[in-house]
């Protein structure tokens, strides 16, 4: 996953549903449980394809790896998947990360301008290929 970069959705235009904490990041209320409120941010990347387990990741196919390790290494979840963007991109993929943390959502957003990958580790076992995440 590479050229990570803001997205600033038309929807947090309503100051009703979401509160501008600091330059990308907003509160609001958790679209899974609504007496909880939460952190948002939107950010926009490409799938590499030719980089391990993104081979078949497009915008209407993010692939777990390194997709899923991403949420954990940031303690994050899904709140919005873009799907009319993602489904009419043929590159860019749009997604909006939450956490109950704001310093979560800040962590995130420090990728932004970077590139996030699996690099294949020889672990001498050929029936599971061990990984490791970089961030350059």
């Amino acid at each position: 996953m590479k050229n990570f970069k803001n997205y600033d959705a038309d929807k947090y235009a309503d100051a009703e549903k979401f509160q501008k904490i600091e330059d990308g990041i907003y509160k609001t209320r958790n679209p899974y449980d609504a007496s909880r409120e939460c952190y948002v941010t939107s950010l926009t990347f490409e799938m590499e394809p030719e980089s391990f387990g993104e081979e078949d990741g497009c915008p209407q196919y993010i692939s777990q790896v390194p997709f899923e390790d991403l949420l954990d290494k940031y303690r994050l979840v899904v709140a919005d998947f873009y799907d009319e963007l993602n489904n009419e991109s043929e590159v860019t993929c749009y997604q909006e990360f939450m956490s109950d943390d704001i310093e979560d959502i800040r962590q995130l957003r420090q990728i932004i301008g970077k590139r996030f990958y699996a690099r294949v580790l020889d672990s001498g076992n050929s029936e599971y290929e061990e990984y490791e995440i970089v961030i350059e």
